[in-house]
């Protein structure tokens, strides 16, 4: 099992400190002061237990992945187009725009923070709550440079190996029943208990 000091486990190698410095840097020039970038969900987890990630999702405090994407594709790549945009489509499951972009040779997704309603940009909270398990509800606040857990499960779940959901898991299956079978696979991927 784990320690109560898992987050001194927590280090960025360098590609992931050049990577969030861009996308501080390009925040600061464009004068978006209040825009919050928090890498989500399963890179957080990752880190916390000590194992290298590049599966870097960032979710935004108030704008579309799109928007941020733009921006640093204006930066790193004038005059071309990388960016790649998944729009969102309910019927199909895909609940929020992501937009993708290659920066230091890492792939990152760029979206909001979820909410209840798809037009919408959620809060921190309201995003963790709607994620599956409690220890893919982390976040890494990159302008701050610190690990939040909204829904005070996540780090504790991961120091003492413990599966469930971030919030009651009747509304958490009922938004995607699928997410029965990733709890399963995630308690045999890292020998978690099920609660």
């Amino acid at each position: 099992r784990l320690n109560n000091n898992i987050s001194k486990n927590f280090a960025l190698n360098e590609t992931e400190k050049k990577c969030f410095s861009i996308i501080m840097d390009i925040l600061k020039k464009y004068n978006l002061t209040s825009t919050i970038c928090r890498v989500a969900g399963g890179w957080v987890r990752d880190k916390l237990l000590g194992k290298e990630s590049d599966d870097i999702d960032i979710a935004l405090s108030d704008m579309k992945g799109s928007k941020l994407a733009q921006l640093i594709n204006e930066e790193l790549y004038p005059g071309q187009d990388k960016v790649g945009i998944i729009q969102q489509n309910s019927q199909k499951g895909k609940h929020l725009e992501t937009a993708t972009i290659k920066i230091c040779n890492v792939w990152i997704d760029f979206v909001n923070l979820r909410s209840e309603d798809e037009n919408v940009i959620g809060t921190p909270l309201i995003d963790a709550e709607r994620r599956d398990l409690s220890i893919n509800s982390l976040f890494y606040n990159i302008n701050e440079e610190k690990v939040e857990d909204w829904t005070n499960k996540g780090i504790n779940d991961l120091i003492n190996g413990i599966i469930e959901t971030p919030i009651n898991a009747d509304i958490t299956f009922k938004d995607d029943p699928l997410r029965i079978l990733r709890m399963l696979r995630f308690a045999l991927k890292y020998k978690f208990s099920i609660i």
